[in-house]
C-alpha cells in the first residue's frame, strides 16, 4: 500500500479523517467502527496509482461529482463500488484542499498461463477450460480464481482415473504489474480397476452381470478401451444396464441399492462393490389398452408385445410404447404419449399392464430444415424427402426421408429431430442434420501372397460432384495385368420424377496374372447408357444399351479355351493370332434397396438382378446376375450380414459363351483366403484358372464395434465364413466342389474411402489351389 507521510502531517484534519475512516470501513465491511467524515464540497477529483485502468472507469464508479458534497455515506459507497470491480488490490480516499484524491493499487494482470507435465490432456483444451473460470491471458489476477482453476484441473484428472495427480501452481511477478502462472503437473500413474464385487445376486452369476458392464478390471484390450479406468458416468450407465437386464428377465423390483468405490493408499488400484436387491420374478397376467384410440383399438392391440402367461420383459414394454406412439405418428399425432401402468400381485408374482394412450393434438409439419451440408446442395437432400411441409406429420415418411438421405452415401451420419414449433401446439419442425464425408475416392486394392508377394491396383472416382448429387468417375487402373481408362457419369435425377441416367466410355486391357504360364490379351473398347425408372420407394428398374468391340490376342502359350475362341471367330485355324468381335448388349435390371445406410448398414436388404443379352452381335450370348445382401442386428452391438450371388451365362443359337465374359471367384469380395480369380476349372496345359459361365458365392459376417469405439459404426471388426465356386458352361453345379474359408477382418470408413482388411484360413483347399491369407481392398462395400 502506498504511504503518504508528508500529506498526513498537514493541519487539514478532515483529509486524514477521510483516509482513516475509509480504511476502517474496508477492514470491517464499512460498518460499525468507521470514523465520521466531515462533509466537504468536491472542487475536483484526482486518481493516482492507475497503470492499465482508464481514469474514466474509476470516475464512473464514484457516487459523487464535482460540486457535490462528499460525506461518509458516499465514501463507503465509493469503496464498495471500486472493490467490486475486481481491478484493485487496495483503495484509499483522501481530501486535499477540497480535491478528492482516489489512490488505488491495481491487481496485476495475467501475462501468460502455461503447463508442464501434462500428457493426459491437450494444452489448448486446458487453456480453454481455465479461461471459462477467469484464469487466462490479459485477465485480472485473482488468487481465488487460480485456486478454483487448480481444483478444476484436479477434478479433470480424477475423472480420468489419475488419483495420484499433484499440481503445484507458481505465480511469478514480472514488469508492468503483470504475473505469469505456471501449473506444474505430476500426473502419477492411472488408477486401474482391480476388482468388481457383486453382492446380493442369486438369479444370475457374477460372470453374467460383469459381462454387462462397460467398466471392468484390467485385461487384454483395456489398454485401448480404457474400460479399467473408473468414471462416475460410466458407473451410472453400468448400473442402468444391470437394472435393464433384470427388468428383461421379469424382476420388476430389482435395484442396485448401493455402490462402494474404494482406492488403495497408493492410489493405484480401485475396487468396486455393487449391492443388488433382486426381488421376485413376475409373469404377465393381462394387458389392456385405455385412452383415445380413434376406433383403432384392435389395430393397436396387435402392436402389444407383452403376452399374458409369459415372463415380463422390460424391452418389450418399451418397444410396445414406441410401436403404438409411432403408429399414431403415421396419422399426424407427433406428440402421442403411451404410458404403461403396472399392477403388481406380489402373492401370485404376477403383473397386469394397462397401456394408456394419449395421442395429443394432430400436428402439421411447418418446416423441413437441413443443416451440416457444407458441400452438398440443399436440393440434393430435399428431393429425397417423402415428408412434405404443410402436410400432416407422418412418422413413417420422416423415417423414410432419413433413410433415403442416408442411402445417398454422401454422409457419415444423418440425424432427425422433430421439435415442437415455437409458439404453437399443433405444428412441428423436422430438422435433418447431416455430417458430410469425403466423396472423392482414391480406390486401391491389393494382397500379399507367397508367390506374387504384393499386388496393387488403383482407380479414382468422385461421387456427389461439386455437391450436385451426380457421380463423375475417371477410372485409371494401373495394375500390371489389368489396365483401364474409363469415364462415367451418373445423374440420379435426370428427370424431376427421379428417372436416372448413367453413361460410360471405357478402354480396358486384361492380361493373365504373373502366376499364369499361358499368355493372352483382351482389349475392350465401348460405351453404354442406362436409364433407371423408380417404381416404388425402394425399387428401380433399369434399361440400357451399349456398343462394345473386343479384340483377343493369343500366342502358342495361350490356354486352349482362348485359342478355340479365336479360331471360331475369324482367327487362324490353330487359334494363334487375334480375333475381333462386336457386340450390342441390351440390359434390363432391377434393384431394391431398403438399407438404413449405404455406408455402414445394420438393417435392411440390397438386391439387384441384371439380364444382359446380345442377339445381333458377333458373339451371341446372354448372362444373368443376381445378388442379395441382408443385414439384421443380433444384439445391440452385433450385426449379422449375409450375401449371396448367383451368375449364369450361355451362348445363343449354338454359339459358345464368350470367354471374355467369364465369371471368376476367389479373393476379397468373393471367397477370401484364395487368390483373386483363381478358383474353378484350370487349363489342362498350364493349370491356369480360366473362369466359367456359372458362379455361386455365399458370404456371412458377424460385425462388431471395435473395442473402445462405442457405437461408432465407421470402425468395425468382423468374423466371416465364405463359400463359392465357378463352373464351365457344360458342367453341372456341384456343391461338393465349393471352396470354403473362415477368418477375421477389419472395416473402416477412412478419410479416403472404405477400407477392408481380412485374414482368412481356407477350410477345404486342395493341392493346386492358390492361397492368399491376407487381403485388403479400399472402396469395397461388403
Amino acid at each position: 500500500m502506498k504511504s503518504q507521510p508528508d500529506r498526513f502531517a498537514l493541519p487539514f484534519i478532515r483529509r486524514s479523517l477521510i483516509g482513516s475512516a475509509v480504511m476502517a470501513l474496508c477492514a470491517t465491511l464499512y460498518a460499525n467502527n468507521a470514523m465520521a467524515v466531515n462533509p466537504f464540497v468536491v472542487k475536483d477529483i484526482r486518481v493516482e496509482g492507475i497503470q492499465r485502468t482508464e481514469a474514466g472507469t474509476v470516475f464512473s464508479y464514484l457516487p459523487v461529482r464535482v460540486g457535490e458534497t462528499f460525506d461518509d455515506v458516499k465514501a463507503s459507497s465509493a469503496i464498495k463500488a471500486l472493490y467490486a470491480t475486481g481491478f484493485f488490490k487496495d483503495i484509499r480516499l483522501e481530501e486535499e484542499n477540497g480535491v478528492l484524491v482516489v489512490l488505488v493499487e491495481e491487481r496485476p494482470a495475467i501475462s501468460s498461463v502455461d503447463f508442464t507435465g501434462t500428457k493426459e490432456f491437450e494444452k489448448d483444451m486446458l487453456v480453454k477450460a481455465l479461461s471459462e473460470i477467469g484464469v487466462a491471458q490479459t485477465k485480472i489476477f485473482d488468487k481465488a480464481s487460480v485456486d478454483r482453476a487448480e481444483q478444476e484441473l484436479k477434478r479433470q484428472y480424477l475423472s480420468h482415473g489419475l488419483y495420484g495427480v499433484k499440481i503445484t501452481t507458481t505465480v511469478t511477478p514480472i514488469e508492468r504489474n503483470r504475473v505469469t502462472i505456471m501449473f506444474n503437473v505430476d500426473e502419477g500413474d492411472v488408477a486401474k480397476i482391480k476388482g468388481i464385487n457383486i453382492i446380493g445376486n442369486k438369479a444370475f452369476s457374477d460372470k453374467e452381470l460383469r459381462q454387462l458392464l462397460e467398466l471392468r478390471p484390467s485385461g487384454w484390450f483395456t489398454w485401448y478401451s480404457k474400460a479399467d479406468q473408473y468414471s462416475k458416468q460410466k458407473l451410472t450407465g453400468d448400473l442402468e444396464k444391470i437394472k435393464s437386464w433384470y427388468l428383461n428377465h421379469g424382476y420388476l423390483e430389482a435395484n442396485v441399492e448401493s455402490t462402494q468405490v474404494s482406492i488403495t493408499p497408493d492410489k493405484r488400484d480401485i475396487y468396486l462393490t455393487l449391492n443388488i436387491t433382486e426381488g421376485e420374478q413376475y409373469t404377465v397376467s393381462s394387458v389392456k389398452l385405455e385412452g383415445e384410440m380413434f376406433g383403432r383399438e384392435e389395430e393397436l392391440k396387435q402392436l402389444i408385445l407383452l403376452q399374458p402367461g409369459k415372463t415380463y420383459v422390460g424391452d418389450l414394454q418399451e418397444a410396445t410404447n414406441k410401436l403404438i406412439s409411432d403408429r399414431l405418428g403415421t396419422f399426424g399425432y407427433a406428440f402421442a404419449n403411451v404410458t404403461a401402468n403396472p399392477e403388481l400381485n406380489r402373492d401370485k408374482r404376477e403383473v397386469a399392464f394397462t397401456f394408456f394412450v394419449d395421442p395429443g393434438k394432430r400436428a402439421y409439419v411447418r418446416h423441413m430444415n437441413i443443416s451440416g451440408n457444407t458441400v452438398t446442395r440443399d436440393e440434393v437432400i430435399r428431393r429425397e424427402f417423402r415428408q412434405f411441409e404443410s402436410s400432416w406429420y407422418d412418422a413413417n415418411r420422416v423415417k423414410l426421408s432419413r433413410d433415403r438421405v442416408d442411402r445417398l452415401g454422401y454422409f457419415k451420419d444423418v440425424k432427425v429431430e422433430t421439435p415442437e414449433s415455437p409458439g404453437t401446439s399443433d405444428q412441428v419442425d423436422v430438422n435433418i442434420a447431416v455430417e458430410e464425408k469425403p466423396t472423392g475416392n482414391f480406390m486401391i486394392g491389393g494382397a500379399f501372397s507367397q508367390s506374387e508377394k504384393f499386388t496393387f491396383t488403383a482407380s479414382i472416382s468422385q461421387a456427389n460432384f461439386a455437391g450436385s448429387g451426380n457421380t463423375v468417375g475417371i477410372e485409371l487402373n494401373t495394375s500390371k495385368y489389368n489396365r483401364t481408362i474409363a469415364f462415367s457419369q451418373t445423374n440420379p435425377y435426370f428427370t424431376d420424377d427421379g428417372v436416372s441416367r448413367a453413361f460410360s466410355l471405357y478402354l480396358r486391357t486384361s492380361r493373365p496374372p504373373a502366376l499364369n504360364i499361358g499368355s493372352y490379351t483382351v482389349k475392350q473398347t465401348g460405351g453404354n447408357m442406362t436409364f433407371g425408372v423408380p417404381f416404388s420407394e425402394s425399387d428401380t428398374v433399369y434399361f440400357g444399351a451399349g456398343l462394345e468391340r473386343t479384340e483377343l490376342e493369343t500366342d502358342e502359350s495361350s490356354p486352349t479355351i482362348y485359342r478355340t475362341f479365336v479360331a471360331q471367330n475369324g482367327g487362324p485355324e490353330n487359334g494363334v493370332g487375334s480375333a475381333t468381335t462386336n457386340a450390342i448388349p441390351l440390359t434390363v435390371a432391377w434393384g431394391r434397396d431398403t438399407r438404413d445406410s449405404a455406408v455402414t448398414p445394420s438393417r435392411g436388404r440390397f438386391q439387384r438382378a441384371n439380364f444382359e443379352v446380345d442377339a445381333i452381335g458377333d458373339a451371341k450370348y446372354y448372362r444373368l446376375v443376381y445378388e442379395h445382401q441382408w443385414w439384421r442386428p443380433v444384439t445391440r452391438w452385433m450385426t449379422l450380414a449375409l450375401r449371396g450371388e448367383f451368375d449364369y451365362g450361355k451362348g445363343i443359337g449354338g454359339s459358345a459363351y464368350p470367354v471374355f465374359k467369364n465369371f471368376y471367384a476367389g479373393g476379397i469380395g468373393s471367397v477370401r483366403g484364395y487368390e483373386s480369380s483363381s478358383l474353378g476349372v484350370v487349363d489342362q496345359r498350364y493349370y491356369d484358372a480360366i473362369g466359367g459361365s456359372k458362379r455361386i458365392i455365399v458370404n456371412a459376417e458377424l460385425q462388431f464395434p471395435f473395442p473402445g469405439s462405442g457405437t461408432d459404426r465407421s470402425l468395425r471388426w468382423f468374423t466371416f465364413a465364405d463359400g463359392g465356386q465357378v463352373f464351365q458352361e457344360d458342367a453341372k453345379i456341384r456343391v461338393g466342389e465349393f471352396r470354403y474359408s473362415a477368418g477375421i477382418g477389419l472395416s473402416w470408413i477412412s478419410p479416403v474411402g472404405p477400407l477392408k482388411l481380412s485374414y482368412a484360413k481356407p477350410l477345404n483347399d486342395l493341392p493346386g489351389d492358390r492361397l492368399e491369407r491376407f487381403q485388403f481392398q479400399m472402396g469395397t462395400g461388403f
